[in-house]
């Protein structure tokens, strides 16, 4: 519990002291935000706003977390995980991405920065090389498997055998970079309104933080935890997860309306690929739809809105994605960022529920 308060502690301060650095630095060089001319009008007097303040969420969130380790090295001689070295990876690598495509808008002076093709194809890198590592590196403990060295994924490919390993890995790639893409996509979709997407981020990674504080407990107090594949280094996940948390709380602080920095792709495809790697570590996928139930409404309204144009040249909302919609509906900036808090509340209460409820089956105490 201490080191996990060490980290909540040193991430929410690096926000709250960076962001104001920050703040001042990209004033200086100029890098403000470019708006779109197709949005809602209200949107335009934003143009200029300072971008690029994912880089003090991603520096938060490390720092936070090797605050975190030190600590528990120091206290119990107790050595870092590989797996959170790859989650970090995850986050890093895409906040990278974003970061590139933040930087090529403030140099165009434009609000396109990489063409489609060209986000797509690093989410592809990037997500293939995470996929291959978490095939190659071992996890801390004995879970999933007592076998020493064998990875967290490697264990679910063995279960896989009748398809042959090979068939099985390339599933696994393939998998990843799916969710890679749409969590990256739909985190970068929602980051649309002064903290949207941060205090959205925040409830998202309390979620996961409780997930896997709660498997940690049990994998120390019962030696299992009541699920078919254990998580890996639990301790690690919940840390990084409340490092996310105490992050965007803290940068929600000056990115609030009216917002006086923006996170950025930097921040929303780093904070997507964190979630997307969360998921994957705690083998979660499929609640994770549930978990950011808010980002795949965001991302669905944006499909469809495109599909029926296509085929209809007709449109399902006023604009997508569909915040836009309610804004342009009459409602005011502030109400539909705060309602959207709360759909996303209770999209992670049913999470955590449908998680307690298949804990309580699969320990057999229900």
């Amino acid at each position: 519990m201490i080191s996990l308060l060490i980290g909540l502690g040193v991430s929410l301060i690096v926000t709250l002291v960076g962001t104001p650095l920050l703040i001042n630095l990209v004033h200086k060089l100029h890098y403000g935000q470019y708006i779109r001319q197709d949005g809602p009008q209200s949107h335009l007097v934003k143009r200029g706003t300072p971008t690029l303040g994912g880089v003090v969420i991603n520096l938060a969130i490390v720092l936070g977390w090797a605050a975190s380790a030190l600590y528990r090295y120091i206290a119990y001689r107790d050595v870092p995980s590989w797996t959170a070295l790859l989650v970090l990876f995850a986050m890093l690598s895409m906040g990278l991405l974003g970061f590139i495509d933040d930087f090529a808008k403030v140099r165009k002076k434009q609000n396109e920065g990489l063409s489609v093709g060209g986000k797509f194809f690093g989410q592809f890198v990037f997500a293939t090389m995470f996929a291959v590592l978490a095939l190659l590196m071992p996890t801390k403990n004995g879970f999933p498997s007592a076998q020493a060295g064998i990875s967290f994924v490697e264990h679910r490919i063995v279960s896989f055998e009748f398809a042959g390993r090979a068939v099985a890995i390339v599933l696994f790639v393939i998998w990843v970079n799916f969710l890679m893409t749409a969590w990256t996509n739909a985190f970068n979709l929602t980051d649309g309104l002064d903290g949207l997407a941060s205090g959205s981020s925040m409830v998202a990674f309390i979620g996961y933080a409780m997930i896997a504080y709660w498997e940690s407990y049990h994998l120390k107090g019962a030696g299992h935890s009541g699920f078919a594949y254990s998580v890996s280094d639990p301790q690690d996940l919940a840390i990084l997860a409340a490092c996310a948390v105490a992050a965007c709380f803290g940068f929600l602080w000056y990115n609030t309306n009216p917002a006086k920095i923006f996170m950025g792709d930097t921040g929303s495809l780093a904070l997507g690929g964190l979630f997307a790697a969360l998921s994957i570590t705690t083998h979660t996928e499929v609640l994770a739809v549930v978990l950011g139930g808010l980002f795949v409404m965001e991302t669905c309204s944006d499909v469809i809105q495109v599909g029926y144009f296509k085929m209809t040249h007709k449109r399902v909302f006023k604009m997508a994605p569909i915040h836009h919609h309610f804004e342009l509906c009459g409602w005011q900036e502030n109400t539909v960022v705060v309602r959207f808090w709360m759909i996303e509340m209770l999209f992670v209460l049913v999470g955590l529920v449908l998680f307690y409820s298949n804990w309580l089956v699969g320990s057999g105490l229900f």
